[in-house]
């Protein structure tokens, strides 16, 4: 039995592929992974062993250009093309593929070809066509005057896919000799797509059009080690408060200089992730320090607080360590998991732009004893086997195929 896994995207998009992978691997399929050229997935996926095809242009360099709307249908090109001839190749000899990641549009086209298991899965549900919420796009573009139920905004969701992803999908399918279809998202998505959350997190609230199947998040354990230089950081002092913000660079260095100043302010030590910005020392001085790609799972458990964006990512491994967090979203995506941290109690939600009053004030908050009580709580709540929940799901439903 063999699997072929496919995400576009951050390391976010990427690395709970890796813990399906993983889970897969141990139930005696093979496995690989076709994800986009950038090293920390490459790198990680070669230290679980599983082979990786890249795919599409490096992420890094298309991240400043996907809302600019004169290239947004040229990257969407790109990638069918993509899926149809490098996805294509890898998923030969394949009982199944698994697409997550950016509008994986041809994914399904590939598998139609070759006869063989699709399934999509997504990693929030507001990218889900659902009356309860709106399409994420709603909150950075115009909504026309006369829009405001969600039903008809997923219509104008699905238009928007057409016209990004349509000609060239059909294009490709028609000379494989398929037929053009006329809705790519929900083609692309299916009537029962895998919801890869954590219940708890963030439950699903149902769509009558979908039968939605949630296993909980895609989590994989990591047993690496802290860096010497990090466990003596921690050592020398009370717990440090976190901040980073991950494949975000976006206004991340202006945010990350203000959370630095409020946490000093509140007489807390601060550990700064590098990320996408490539951020670098911030002074002189020794209660600051900036590190790099480390094990997030290990180091959340030993810190007072985390400062983040909301990914999915960040947002269920502070959680799940029990660490108090304060989420500043920058995007549609991120301000539902900073809602969301806000309304189970386990953090405070700030505004995109955060000034140092507010900053601090949601600093203030989420230091406290009754905060950190909350946290812990919510932490055993925590599911960690949805990885493990998917792969069998999918062993089973190949097994039954054939």
């Amino acid at each position: 039995m063999r699997v072929l896994l496919m995400a576009y995207g951050s390391r976010g998009d990427v690395q709970p592929l890796v813990a399906l992978a993983v889970q897969l691997q141990d139930i005696g399929v093979e496995v690989r992974v076709c994800a986009p050229p950038e090293e920390e997935c490459t790198e990680l996926l070669a230290g679980v062993g599983v082979p990786v095809v890249s795919f599409g242009p490096p992420v890094r360099s298309l991240v400043n250009k996907v809302a600019q709307p004169t290239t947004g249908p040229q990257i969407a090109a790109e990638l069918v093309a993509a899926h149809f001839d490098t996805v294509a190749a890898a998923a030969e000899g394949c009982d199944a593929l698994v697409a997550a990641g950016l509008m994986p549009a041809g994914a399904r086209s590939v598998t139609e070809k070759l006869g063989i298991c699709y399934v999509y899965a997504c990693y929030l549900p507001i990218r889900l066509p659902s009356p309860h919420y709106p399409p994420p796009w709603v909150a950075n573009m115009p909504v026309p005057p006369d829009t405001t139920d969600n039903r008809a905004l997923w219509e104008l969701d699905a238009q928007r896919m057409n016209g990004l992803y349509g000609e060239a999908l059909n294009t490709r399918r028609v000379a494989i000799g398929l037929p053009p279809v006329d809705n790519v998202r929900d083609h692309a998505f299916t009537d029962r797509p895998w919801l890869a959350a954590d219940p708890v997190l963030w439950p699903w609230q149902g769509s009558s059009d979908l039968d939605v199947v949630q296993t909980g998040a895609w989590f994989l354990p990591d047993e690496r080690p802290l860096s010497a230089e990090v466990e003596s950081f921690l050592d020398a002092g009370a717990p440090p408060v976190y901040v980073g913000f991950g494949s975000m660079p976006m206004r991340s260095k202006d945010t990350t200089l203000l959370a630095v100043e409020a946490i000093r302010a509140q007489g807390r030590r601060v550990l700064v992730s590098r990320g996408w910005s490539d951020l670098t020392l911030i002074d002189g001085q020794d209660d600051c320090l900036v590190i790099g790609e480390t094990n997030l799972q290990a180091l959340f458990g030993r810190v007072a607080t985390v400062v983040h964006q909301g990914g999915a990512g960040s947002t269920f491994t502070a959680a799940l360590a029990g660490a108090p967090q304060v989420v500043i979203p920058n995007s549609p995506d991120t301000q539902c998991y900073a809602d969301r941290v806000a309304e189970l109690g386990i953090g405070t939600a700030k505004e995109p732009v955060p000034t140092f009053e507010s900053l601090s004030a949601a600093l203030k908050t989420a230091l406290t004893a009754e905060a950190g009580a909350r946290a812990r709580a919510v932490a055993g709540t925590i599911r960690t086997d949805g990885a493990a929940v998917a792969a069998q799901l999918l062993h089973d439903m190949i097994s039954e195929k054939k």
